[in-house]
């Protein structure tokens, strides 16, 4: 592409949508198994009508670095996509579309009509999020798109209940569970979140049975009042030692209970006395079963009060709050009110209030899965980054409880449990277990419609711990795919998920393929605002993610989010980091024009140029040894922001610099031959971080053949490079710096030929000796000539670059005093310097006990020290 053929400004809009569509259309994206070692990762799947938020575009760039790299790098990369059909979420979704728009409930319907609404529903909305992830650029094998319910998922689903179950790891028990009212189903312990809120503590007096008195309790809930069944205080509580045995009547409602000794209540907390209502909490539930009590349940599923209740029935159970109060005050039970704060727990998908309850559920017991998966990830089989995870993970694993999966919804993976008068019949084919039920009760006249399939569904995380192993699971039954790409290369997500996804994933790995998930499991931080807030809708400062790329780019977007993102720390984000991302593409775009004006000669390269090239090669090769190991160890932040450091310092501000010719524009075609090439080793380096700039400028710099895309281009390897040369070209960019700031001090332009004078030295010597080197220094600092020597010249300013000194001669062009302050500044700093670290050597503990290495580098900086002062004494004497 010629430079006439080039846009002035970079369109991200349009190269995006091209260069996609050509990988898609070219295959690129696509993985079968064949004889190279696969690198493999599935997409942690998101909700199948949700939208892509900020998280996603982190989790999903990080992915797509992975892989595109894994890719480059010669593996055979499969990024499997899909999604997740989040039974509470999408049910919940869809409930409210059929009442708001339809006047319809779920009971009107029916199961089977309402499951043809839901899958419109999905069939509607579903995929949204997987299109959107496509102007992220993510290289996914979309023929793999998997879908949690689809035939072959729920397949895998079910088969993994049924036999957990034939293995005596299943099974079904009435338990306390926690009840969300709003979507009216169990949920597991992990999907409530439990934080502090403002609420009331009631002192209500019960009256003793014989009427010698009465005892206070305290409660936050005091419609559950109505559901008591007894009192209970500590055993060595002395206020009440005299009262254990008797019976007190509840207010309002006047059941008589008994009054109990159990050591689990705490004698601190409000009167030391407390109301037990098994049916509606937890620990209540727990000191009943000890103390035999009765179980009254006074709330229906939706959260309202029941016939058991016998007051308020009917009503909401906050309504009903207000009710109960009212009534224990007019009859003369209520003493008092308290502000109380205290924890609050809440469903994760629909924010109501959680309400204990005793319910018949389906449970995996858990302890005889954790053992595999907890010596897993404690033997680094499977490794966590950040490594501070496991102490998360392993409280978790040692403390585990019981699964409970079964969920009171419709949409889902129905549970294959078939019931015939009291007995249950669990398989994938309901024939098969009608077959089950003839034979157990010697009847072969039972038929299907004689059983019963249970009416709940799978939690949806049933469905997903399966998910590193279900999507390579073909419809032909093929196994190779699975063979091939399990057990996966690496998982990222976010720790919030760890053991509600993670842990179960590496437990099911274990269950059933006898192998660990992934062998790495990559925790991302959260996406937090630049004042550390947690981005929500409510704080109004999560940004649109499409409206970013619509601004910046996707490779504008990409850059910000990973720019910010230290390795498994929070992610600070701030959209001025999407703008600088998308100025770095304005910035290699510009690099490009400038190649590509440039004019060929059949001369050969200068020793200055052969010079800039050699040294922008090593800088390259010195760079991916660096990057090698940062993204090996996924510090992609790093990684990135050394690759902007070295294209856009290194490469555009200096290396085009050393080679562009001081007048006109023509280059030897050698020259440009070898910094096409270096663009392109760059193009490489940095296309799994920004892969659309990355793929037009390599198809721009020069005429490629079909299919033969940067995207698929051999990751650059570092050859042997000279350190020297490196160092070299350090200390002459910090020599021209140092001119061109003492040229802004001083107001000197640039037109202004000075000469400049190095101060005699071994490392002087070195450097004027190489070939290429002088002329790159004047070319570049814009002076006449440069010469070695052993005197102070007049009229000169001097300034140090490491311990090496310069003399830039200016003539009358500079304020003399100006430049004695400026020296006598810099002077005191030294001296200063040079005074703390004597200090610190002639401390002999720390001389005797610091490390060596340490002590010989505090010795080096006292000589370096020294040398500088010298050179300041030495400059301040020439302008006296």
């Amino acid at each position: 592409m010629s430079h006439s053929n080039l846009s002035s400004h970079y369109n991200a809009d349009t190269v995006e949508q091209k260069w996609y569509q050509h990988w898609e259309k070219a295959g690129h994206f696509y993985s079968d198994p064949d004889d190279r070692e696969p690198y493999s990762i599935v997409i942690p799947p998101p909700n199948v009508t949700g939208v892509l938020h900020m998280g996603h575009m982190l989790n999903n760039t990080i992915q797509d670095v992975l892989i595109r790299r894994a890719r480059m790098l010669g593996y055979n990369a499969c990024w499997v996509p899909g999604t997740d059909h989040a039974s509470i979420a999408t049910e919940a979704k869809v409930v409210n579309f059929l009442r708001t728009e339809k006047g319809l409930s779920k009971g009107d319907l029916g199961r089977d009509a309402f499951l043809e609404h839901a899958w419109e529903w999905t069939d509607k909305y579903g995929g949204i999020i997987l299109k959107q992830l496509r102007r992220l650029g993510a290289s996914c094998d979309w023929r793999r798109t998997a879908f949690t319910m689809d035939e072959v998922r729920s397949k895998a689903v079910l088969e993994a209940f049924v036999d957990l179950y034939k293995k005596g790891k299943l099974y079904r028990d009435y338990r306390m569970v926690n009840w969300d009212p709003e979507a009216q189903t169990v949920l597991s312990n992990e999907e409530v979140l439990y934080n502090e809120e403002n609420g009331g503590l009631y002192h209500v007096q019960y009256p003793l049975e014989d009427n010698s008195g009465h005892i206070v309790i305290a409660t936050t809930r005091p419609e559950t009042i109505l559901a008591d069944t007894g009192i209970a205080v500590h055993p060595d509580d002395g206020r009440y030692a005299d009262l254990i045995g008797k019976n007190v009547i509840v207010p309002i409602i006047n059941r008589v209970v008994p009054i109990i000794a159990d050591e689990y209540v705490d004698p601190e907390f409000g009167t030391g006395a407390l109301k037990i209502t098994p049916a509606h909490d937890v620990n209540d539930y727990e000191i009943g079963l000890r103390h035999n009590l009765e179980v009254i349940n006074t709330l229906t599923d939706d959260g309202k009060l029941n016939e058991e209740a016998q007051y308020f029935v009917g009503e909401d159970r906050f309504e009903a709050r207000i009710s109960m109060k009212k009534a224990l005050n007019e009859a003369g039970f209520l003493l008092k009110v308290e502000d109380h704060r205290h924890k609050v727990g809440r469903s994760e998908r629909t924010n109501a209030i959680i309400e204990p309850k005793l319910s018949l559920q389906w449970y995996v017991n858990m302890q005889e899965l954790a053992g595999p998966a907890l010596e897993a990830v404690e033997s680094n089989d499977v490794t966590f980054i950040p490594e501070n995870q496991r102490n998360l993970y392993r409280h978790w694993m040692e403390n585990i409880r019981d699964w409970c999966i079964s969920r009171q919804l419709w949409w889902g993976h129905r549970i294959p449990a078939y019931y015939y008068k009291d007995e249950v019949f669990v398989n994938t084919d309901p024939e098969k277990a009608v077959e089950e039920a003839r034979e157990k009760f010697s009847d072969n006249t039972i038929v299907l419609n004689d059983l019963r399939q249970d009416e709940d569904v799978l939690d949806t995380w049933f469905s997903s711990w399966l998910w590193p192993y279900s999507v390579f699971m073909r419809e032909d039954g093929d196994a190779s795919h699975v063979a091939y790409y399990y057990p996966t290369t690496v998982l990222v997500t976010g720790w919030d998920i760890i053991f509600l996804w993670v842990a179960r994933m590496i437990m099911a790995g274990f269950e059933w393929k006898k192998l660990r998930p992934f062998k790495y499991a990559y925790f991302t931080g959260m996406v937090r605002d630049k004042q550390r807030r947690k981005m929500s809708k409510s704080l109004g400062n999560s940004p649109d993610a499409l409206k970013l790329i619509d601004g910046f780019g996707a490779d504008g977007v990409r850059f910000g989010m990973l720019s910010c993102s230290p390795a498994g720390g929070d992610l600070l984000f701030d959209e001025k980091l999407c703008d600088q991302g998308a100025k770095f593409c304005n910035k290699m775009w510009n690099a490009l024009r400038l190649i590509k004006r440039f004019e060929p000669s059949q001369d050969q390269p200068s020793d200055k140029e052969r010079l800039a090239i050699d040294w922008i090669n090593a800088r390259i090769s010195e760079e991916i040894r660096n990057i090698e190991n940062q993204i090996d160890e996924f510090r992609l932040s790093e990684a990135l922001m050394n690759l902007y450091t070295l294209i856009w310092g290194d490469f555009c501000s200096w290396y085009l610099e050393m080679i562009k010719p001081s007048a006109g524009l023509t280059v030897s075609h050698i020259t440009i031959e070898e910094s096409t090439k270096v663009f392109e080793r760059l193009m490489s380096l940095l296309h799994p971080f920004m892969p659309f700039i990355t793929e037009e400028i390599w198809h721009a710099l020069r005429n490629r053949k079909e299919n033969e895309d940067c995207m698929i281009s051999q990751y650059p390897k570092a050859d042997e490079f000279d350190k020297m040369l490196i160092a070299s070209i350090d200390h002459l960019k910090s020599t021209v710096s140092s001119i061109r700031d003492l040229r802004n001090k001083n107001g000197i332009k640039e037109r202004e030929l000075l000469e400049l004078f190095a101060e005699e030295g071994d490392r002087i010597n070195q450097l004027v000796d190489r070939p290429g080197y002088l002329d790159l220094l004047k070319n570049m600092a814009h002076v006449s000539d440069v010469s070695v020597t052993n005197k102070n010249p007049e009229n000169a300013l001097a300034f140090i670059v490491d311990t090496e000194k310069f003399f830039l001669v200016t003539g009358d062009l500079i304020n003399t005093e100006e430049e004695i302050e400026r020296l006598t500044s810099e002077l005191e700093y030294v001296q200063g310097f040079i005074s703390q670290v004597e200090k610190k050597l002639s401390n002999e503990r720390f001389v005797q006990n610091a490390p060596t290495a340490v002590v010989e580098k505090e010795r080096k900086k006292l000589q370096d020290g020294q040398e500088r002062l010298r050179i300041i004494q030495s400059s301040l004497e020439s302008l006296n």
